[in-house]
């Protein structure tokens, strides 16, 4: 877990607000590892002793939501929409105020992940974790090699940007449709980027889905269905 100022984690353990938790710090009232510490210092909830008043500090654990939902085409990757078209809360009808982890634009389908989990949201999210999207696209023309080849080596998009190096492969060619079927994996999150990729190689994409998350998939799925995932796979996601 990422550090948190010490009147911060104060707060979220029910001592006092945040302002009164910092004057308590300045009194000399919080230690920290058994030391007394200056306002502004940092703590990790997970290995550092915080004590009050010579009493223990310590956060409840909150039971979390993690939510698994196989978007079809047409909805919006929202919590709300100002022109009132239908969202991802529509379809997710919990108790708990869950968020979408990340974007599927109104014309992809796919895997999404909801969740009310502020820190899995961050490390999903943020490049530097570099959690995979594999998605499956079906592209009008027919797709060779070559074209494999620059996908994974990295396109220009977006006037100048290089993508980083992906993993590509042709899993079907309908030469009487005249249509390719790819699979794309990522693990970076541009806007639009697999579609920018396809046409960097001059392919217009007909169908777009995100069939995994991580290893997390939407095979078993209906499109418009969600389910809750398990603690299993929640812990793989951030691995």
């Amino acid at each position: 877990m990422d550090e948190i100022r010490l009147q911060k984690y104060l707060a979220e353990c029910g001592v006092a607000s945040r302002r009164k938790c910092e004057e308590f710090i300045e009194e000399g009232r919080v230690k920290v590892n058994g030391k007394t510490v200056e306002l502004g210092h940092k703590i990790n909830p997970e290995t550092d002793k915080v004590e009050f008043d010579g009493k223990i500090i310590k956060q409840e654990k909150k039971e979390f939501t993690y939510i698994l939902l196989n978007k079809p085409i047409g909805v919006v990757t929202t919590a709300e929409d100002q022109f009132d078209r239908e969202t991802v809360l529509d379809l997710v009808k919990v108790k708990t105020r869950v968020v979408p982890v990340g974007r599927l634009d109104m014309y992809t389908s796919g895997a999404l992940i909801l969740t009310d989990d502020g820190d899995f949201i961050y490390k999903v999210t943020h490049p530097k974790h570099e959690i995979n999207k594999t998605y499956t696209v079906t592209l009008v023309g027919q797709v060779s090699n070559e074209d494999i080849e620059k996908l994974r080596q990295g396109v220009e998009i977006d006037g100048g940007y290089i993508t980083k190096p992906a993993r590509a492969r042709i899993m079907k060619i309908d030469e009487q449709k005249n249509i390719s079927r790819v699979e794309i994996t990522i693990h970076e999150g541009k806007n639009r980027q697999v579609r920018k990729m396809c046409e960097a190689i001059g392919k217009k994409v007909i169908a777009l889905h995100r069939a995994k998350i991580g290893n997390l998939g939407v095979k078993d799925l209906k499109l418009g269905t969600w389910r809750y995932m398990t603690k299993k796979e929640v812990e793989q996601i951030l691995k």
